[in-house]
């Protein structure tokens, strides 16, 4: 009796403790072939976290400074200088027995005479050289005298061009009224005239009217003299200078201040 007690016991400790080993075994021991076990488990691939890159601040490029227009100069055309010309002094004989006057033509006050024979020194001409201003040879008072009464050692175009003041009366007043009007190519001037003293008179015209009037496309040098305050003189078109003239009273002891004649212009 008691021997089979023990059996008893012993059966059931057996079967508790194959029980306990079959639930303490892992379950994939029991389900998968030894040859799988003991392979290496491939492990399953995890969320891969993907690294998003923000852009960087780059800094603002400094503006770029562009470079400022160059203005390109514009040559200067070189000029070709004007050659000046060359005067010289001419030697002249007197040829005749002439007068020599303040300015240049018959109507100026006479200022002394010219011994014929005697030797001058040409240094001043008209723009055309009929007229020449001449002295004694190292003097210093010279006259003009009309070209064809002396004989000059070469070309008298080659003289300069002058033009010496006339000497002041200290004693009357310019002419007053100076008016001008024309027709056609006549240019006439008149003025109110001037009564001079007994005595202050003389045989040269009482006025004189130094014109540059336009000739032949040139403007020309011409003095007028008149006993009567009226005079008329010829002016053409077609100069590229505006012709104009200036108005002297005359008495003995010279020339009044000139005024200047308000010239008409062409019609």
């Amino acid at each position: 009796m008691k021997k089979n007690q023990i059996s008893r016991e012993l059966i059931l400790v057996l079967m508790i403790f194959l029980i306990t080993s079959v639930a303490c075994s892992p379950a994939s021991a029991l389900t998968q072939p030894a040859e799988e076990s003991a392979t290496t488990m491939t492990p399953v691939p995890t969320a891969t976290q993907t690294a998003v890159i923000l852009p960087t601040a780059t800094a603002s490029p400094s503006p770029t400074c562009l470079p400022t227009a160059t203005p390109i100069p514009t040559p200067t055309p070189t000029l070709t200088p004007t050659p000046i010309p060359t005067y010289t002094v001419l030697r002249g004989q007197v040829l005749v027995r002439s007068n020599c006057r303040y300015g240049p033509g018959a109507v100026y006050l006479y200022k002394y005479g010219l011994v014929p024979g005697s030797n001058l020194d040409v240094i001043g001409r008209t723009d055309r050289g009929t007229w020449i201003l001449v002295q004694a040879i190292g003097g210093n008072n010279p006259c003009w005298v009309k070209a064809s009464l002396m004989e000059i050692k070469g070309d008298v175009m080659n003289v300069q061009p002058t033009y010496i003041p006339l000497p002041p009366s200290p004693y009357y007043r310019p002419p007053s009224g100076v008016s001008a009007v024309r027709d056609g190519d006549e240019v006439t001037i008149s003025w109110n005239p001037i009564s001079l003293r007994a005595g202050d008179d003389q045989a040269s015209p009482s006025y004189v009217v130094e014109a540059w009037v336009c000739v032949a496309g040139k403007l020309v040098f011409t003095p007028l003299g008149s006993y009567v305050p009226v005079v008329s003189v010829q002016d053409q078109t077609g100069c590229s200078e505006p012709s104009h003239a200036r108005l002297f009273a005359a008495e003995k002891h010279g020339y009044t201040r000139p005024v200047e004649v308000p010239w008409p212009a062409a019609q």
